[in-house]
């Protein structure tokens, strides 16, 4: 079985929505899938962007995951799909893994409409992945 891992900043809307949805459109049920944030810390959920993810049938639920070196070790793909979270720190190549960056900027406005547009774009994104899988 093959690990992918999305990578943002804090886990707290953008790898967690990649995880999400690649979970309920890959059909292939060889890879594992998990998300994480760079940086650890107390870091809840946003209730707006819950809120208008709830309204797009994506349930966001839980504490923010802290990315570790156990993920690390056992992941094949890391997706990093934030534009803040710098691809130099992880030697996917030295270590063997595949590194994939999307470049996602983080929600800044918090309007419904800026929420609506990045879940999108991550959708459309996750779809290309896991064509580009098979």
């Amino acid at each position: 079985m093959k690990n992918i891992l999305f990578i943002c900043k804090y886990n707290r809307f953008r790898s967690r929505i990649a995880e999400i949805l690649f979970k309920r459109l890959n059909k292939n049920k060889i890879y594992s899938v998990m998300s994480a944030g760079l940086i650890r810390g107390k870091y809840p959920l946003d209730k707006n962007e819950v809120s208008v993810a709830k309204g797009l049938g994506i349930k966001l639920a839980g504490k923010p995951r802290g990315l570790s070196t156990g993920l690390l070790i056992k992941t094949n793909i890391i997706v990093i799909v934030a534009d803040d979270v710098p691809s130099h720190i992880f030697d996917a190549e030295k270590y063997g893994k595949e590194l994939i960056m999307w470049n996602i900027p983080d929600v800044k406005k918090n309007e419904k409409e800026e929420i609506i547009k990045i879940i999108k774009v991550i959708e459309d994104k996750v779809k290309k992945f896991i064509e580009n899988l098979r």
